[in-house]
């Protein structure tokens, strides 16, 4: 059956690496010559072998390649095998895995019978279906949290030595083949504990899962199993309110109102302000203290509420300008592309003319006739390039100037809001002013109620004392409400400059590549028609 023929796969395999005489022979480095020498011993053979070898190997075409039985120490220079789909490099002497992550479409990788120690560098590999890493010495199932496809893993054959190790392999959905038998913690009565913690597996070991396997593994573990998902609950939910959260941090950075929503920038005033948070402690300003921050909030919630209204207007007329722009290179390419295949088919009748005459003034005016014919193509194409330029540079400039009307919009409606903050620091900082005084007198005069605790008491000297106390939290707080302000009207700038920046250098180039590009063509299609020429 198959687990008869994969076990015996197994020892073949052992029995392999056992013989091989590692210890004599010199490492080999994966280089250019290994790699096309074994593209071209595993690719088509015969007539058909000769010609591909002639025509050459493109690495970004291959989807599989073997590297196994060639004693490879280090894996290296894979990264023109950007297509690759399949991977053999089992049975070497690799000591590390890495160097994978461009091959970011391999379903199948198989690095058994290595000297393999830790699980790394496969977390670009997130196609990867098919993962073998067995007769190692890993000791830990680790970094594969990428690897969401999985669906075959053989780890058997290690240095894993605790049943945790299984839990980790619960987040693997489609993991449905597993191989474990040979590591330390399979000494033990482990297959029950496998397949009660993955519910999933089809086949354990190369051995089908049975249905009343299953089911006398989930009774015997049912408590632990029930704890276990209890808890993985517990997690996702707490991974999903911190995805929401940086999601929502992210839409406020983008919008240039983060650190305003639901009383940050109020807690942010007392953060470093103890004098000042003491003072609010004062009898009499409770009432005020949580009005206070309560219109504070509402103003900085308004705030972030409009940004992200005028974040959402920004990132529509900029969508908007991105695909006019698209729109007119797409025209002008295709009308290029046009008048070129029509002077290609030109050209290629007259060539084919020229080879049937025999006068040589006839010929002379024929290729005339085509390099005439050449620089009409020229003028056209630069007629092209320069109309797509002074369109897009009006283009640009319109959306410069809609840009700047929408920051400038948003910047003063900005400003209006830090006033309203301002002028409540002002209104409550005079309430404090009033109540501190207040205080110091009956202070003053033995006719306090309440005894003050000693971090306010000692504030509570004589009135100058107290007068700065409160004069110097008003000025943390609105030294802290300036600096908000700054911060956001000076990034929302920076990136109106940037993008701006960025999209005339990127015409600049765009312009410069394309006339380029029609020069070198000019230029090597003279060069074909010469060479066509001297035949």
């Amino acid at each position: 059956g198959l687990s008869f023929k994969l076990s015996y796969y197994n020892e073949y395999k052992s029995y392999l690496r056992m013989n091989r005489l590692y210890d004599t022979v010199e490492p080999t480095v994966i280089d250019e010559e290994l790699l096309r020498t074994c593209i071209e011993d595993q690719g088509p053979q015969g007539e058909a072998g000769r010609i591909a070898k002639r025509e050459g190997t493109d690495f970004t075409e291959v989807r599989k390649i073997r590297l196994d039985f060639k004693n490879i120490l280090k894996i290296d220079n894979l990264w023109f095998f950007n297509n690759l789909v399949k991977l053999n490099l089992d049975n070497n002497i690799i000591e590390k895995i890495e160097n994978l992550g461009s091959l970011i479409h391999l379903e199948w990788l198989d690095l058994s019978f290595n000297n393999i120690e830790k699980i790394e560098g496969l977390d670009k590999l997130t196609k990867l279906r098919d993962l073998t890493l067995y007769n190692n010495h890993i000791t830990t199932l680790e970094n594969m949290e990428s690897l969401n496809n999985l669906h075959v893993l053989s780890i058997g054959n290690n240095n894993i030595d605790s049943f945790e190790n299984v839990i980790y392999l619960r987040r693997f959905e489609n993991l449905r083949c597993l191989n474990v038998a040979g590591n330390p913690f399979t000494e033990e009565n482990y297959k029950p504990y496998v397949v009660s913690h993955l519910p999933k597996l089809t086949y354990l070991d190369f051995r089908l899962v049975s249905q009343q396997m299953r089911e006398e593994a989930i009774i015997q573990y049912q408590d632990a199993i029930d704890a276990l998902e209890h808890n993985e609950r517990d997690e996702k939910k707490k991974i999903e309110a911190q995805r929401m959260h940086q999601e929502e941090e992210k839409i406020l950075r983008e919008a240039f109102v983060d650190g305003l929503k639901n009383g940050v920038l109020f807690e942010e005033l007392f953060a470093e302000d103890v004098d000042g948070f003491n003072l609010n402690q004062l009898p009499l300003m409770d009432e005020a203290f949580e009005g206070y921050k309560e219109k504070m909030t509402k103003v900085c919630n308004e705030l972030v509420e409009f940004g992200i209204k005028e974040q959402e207007i920004r990132a529509r007329e900029t969508g908007l300008f991105e695909e006019a722009v698209n729109k007119a290179k797409q025209a002008d390419k295709e009308m290029g592309v046009q008048r070129v295949n029509k002077f290609l088919e030109y050209k290629k009748e007259v060539l084919n003319e020229i080879v049937q005459l025999g006068d040589p003034r006839m010929v002379e005016n024929k290729v005339q006739d085509l390099h005439e014919e050449l620089s009409t193509l020229w003028d056209v194409l630069m007629g092209y390039e320069l109309q797509l330029a002074e369109q897009l540079e009006d283009v640009i400039k319109d959306f410069e100037r809609a840009l700047a009307d929408m920051i400038s919009n948003f910047t003063e409606s900005a400003q209006n809001y830090f006033t309203q903050c301002r002028e409540l620091e002002l209104l409550h900082h005079e309430k404090l002013t009033e109540t501190a005084l207040l205080i110091m007198e009956k202070v003053l005069k033995s006719e306090l109620e309440e005894e003050l605790p000693e971090d306010l008491r000692i504030m509570f000297v004589d009135k100058d004392t107290i007068t700065n106390a409160v004069n110097a939290s008003h000025d943390v707080h609105n030294q802290r409400i300036d600096n908000k302000e700054d911060d956001i009207l000076t990034r929302i700038n920076n990136m109106k400059e940037g993008y701006t920046s960025d999209l005339y250098n990127a015409e600049i180039q765009r312009n410069r590549n394309r006339i380029a590009e029609i020069n070198h063509f000019l230029e090597n299609t003279k060069d074909e028609i010469d060479e066509h020429l001297d035949r």
